[in-house]
């Protein structure tokens, strides 16, 4: 059960991620291109759930505070 969350997790993870890199490639802002891949590569690496959820949120909200 715990391997299907983080795949939901993960997959939803890299969406957002997606959508970040290509609106920060787009507007040419760094910020948001940079959490996007970040958002995309750091699932291969986090094996707990809760550390996962914890770190994909505060990488959501990071591009807000790092405004350009």
């Amino acid at each position: 059960m715990e391997s299907q969350s983080m795949i939901i997790w993960a997959l939803l993870f890299g969406s957002i991620g997606l959508g970040y890199f290509v609106y920060g490639r787009r507007q040419a802002k760094l910020p948001p291109k940079y959490c996007g891949v970040a958002l995309m590569v750091f699932p291969y690496f986090v094996t707990d759930i809760s550390w996962l959820v914890g770190i994909g949120v505060a990488l959501i909200g990071l591009p807000y505070f790092l405004r350009e």
